[in-house]
């Protein structure tokens, strides 16, 4: 997942709440592997990253139909600017 934060957002307050993301919501998701986010640099300066790596398409799936009932995700949320928001999945190169 890609992004960009809403205008007049503050990384130190949106890094607390993906903090919180992190630790109350993803790692209770079964099948997540890892989770890390990132900030861009040079021409992707503003961009932020999240990369969850799941045991499975399915666990992902799962995981995703709970997303927007969780209190702590929607606040995650709430810093996203939704137009700048990508989503992509790959999988692994066995």
């Amino acid at each position: 997942m890609t992004f960009r934060l809403v205008d007049g957002a503050e990384d130190a307050a949106f890094l607390a709440v993906d903090k919180r993301l992190q630790s109350d919501f993803a790692y209770r998701q079964p099948g997540l592997l890892r989770r890390t986010t990132g900030r861009g640099q040079g021409e992707r300066a503003g961009e932020w990253i999240v990369i969850d790596l799941w045991y499975s398409a399915e666990d992902a799936d799962n995981s995703a139909t709970r997303w927007d009932d969780d209190p702590t995700a929607l606040e995650f949320m709430s810093f996203v600017d939704s137009s700048s928001l990508e989503v992509r999945r790959y999988t692994d190169l066995d």
